[in-house]
């Protein structure tokens, strides 16, 4: 069997496998082949990857000859041939007509970011993994813009006091941030519809502020869940006050498939000192703020509010290499001891990250998206 590993669009600075992670593929029996230049901007030049026992090829080759591509995003090209497997993070929820354009063609596609999230897809995890670098680096952005210093200092020259930050969100990225920020010096409150965090987000040193009223999420299958109308005026309310204090904001509120929430009204901003920071996370499904824009930092009122979605890459080479693990342990439900590809879909994991099959979109949430 061959794997193939694509080189990313211009905008993408990670690689579906660094060269060290190809190792446990190459003893298998599997041959690897790998674009030229793929895994360059992760520091994992083509000598790399021959080293270890792959070849580099042109993507066409590739294409053509691979029977598992591997490219984090979706790859047009790929649609030049029938009957292959790809494997990445397709968004399959917004992507749905080139869902469909897949399923015409006869490609079978797995979407890790549709896994089940659960305790046994863990390893597979792939939101998790790169969110928890975006929480990271999210923090050490905003450290770096926002004007003032982030610890508590007592100086010959006077004290100066820790600066205040709020998180909307206590996912894997949002106590990644709390973690971050409390290293840092900072102090930190937070924000979730979830009850269940609270203990978690107490454990790392921030104060955990209640909504009460929101929707029970304990049947999403780990996913967020969209809330009342009611709750979120509540929730606004709560969070205006918070947000009056802070110098910093985080935000990571997101629902599959579906607009991320306004939470940060542009009377809040206002409201807010100037210098302080957002940090956008959910940029690319719209923003948790009214002047979110993705790939951008706007100022309003002196407040900077940055929309950046993929904080993950500026990390490349830690990011590849945390997809590659959760690429090979997802591998290793499709491919069997003698290095064959080998598709169960009686196994939930491999089920629910399928997404187009046999000329059919398979999976439930994806086909009901329209």
């Amino acid at each position: 069997m061959i794997i193939g590993v694509l080189k990313e669009p211009a905008y993408e600075s990670r690689v579906s496998l660094l060269a060290e992670s190809i190792l446990p593929l190459i003893k298998k029996g599997i041959s690897i082949y790998v674009e030229s230049g793929a895994g360059e901007k992760a520091s994992c030049n083509d000598d790399d990857y021959a080293k270890n026992g792959a070849l580099i090829k042109s993507s066409q080759e590739i294409i053509s000859s691979a029977d598992i591509i591997l490219s984090i995003n979706p790859s047009p090209v790929v649609g030049d041939r029938s009957s292959v497997v790809v494997l990445g993070i397709y968004q399959p929820l917004f992507n749905h007509s080139l869902m469909a354009d897949w399923a015409k063609q006869q490609i079978t596609s797995f979407s890790l970011d549709m896994l089940p999230r659960t305790t046994r897809a863990q390893s597979m995890d792939v939101l998790s993994s790169q969110a928890n670098i975006a929480g990271y680096k999210a923090v050490l952005y905003a450290a770096n813009i926002f004007p003032r210093y982030f610890p508590m200092f007592m100086t010959a020259a006077g004290s100066i006091a820790p600066a205040k930050l709020l998180i909307l969100g206590a996912g894997v990225a949002g106590l990644q941030a709390v973690a971050t920020a409390r290293r840092l010096g900072a102090v930190v409150e937070v924000f979730d519809t979830r009850p269940a965090v609270k203990e978690e987000v107490m454990s790392l040193g921030a104060k955990f502020i209640e909504v009460e009223g929101a929707a029970d999420a304990s049947k999403a299958g780990g996913y967020a869940v969209e809330q009342s109308e009611e709750f979120q005026q509540r929730q606004k309310a709560k969070i205006a006050e918070s947000i009056a204090k802070a110098d910093i904001v985080v935000t990571t509120a997101q629902i599959p498939g579906k607009k991320a929430p306004i939470l940060i009204t542009t009377p809040m901003i206002e409201a807010m000192k100037k210098g302080s920071v957002i940090i956008d996370i959910a940029a690319a499904t719209g923003g948790n703020t009214e002047l979110t824009k993705n790939n951008e930092t706007v100022i309003h009122n002196g407040v900077s509010i940055v929309g950046n979605s993929a904080l993950a890459g500026t990390m490349p080479y830690d990011a590849s290499k945390m997809y590659g693990k959760n690429v090979w342990n997802f591998l290793q439900l499709i491919i069997d001891k003698d290095g064959k590809l080998n598709l169960n879909f009686e196994d939930d994991l491999v089920k629910g990250a399928c997404i187009t099959h046999k000329g059919e979109i398979v999976n439930e949430r994806v086909a009901n998206s329209k």
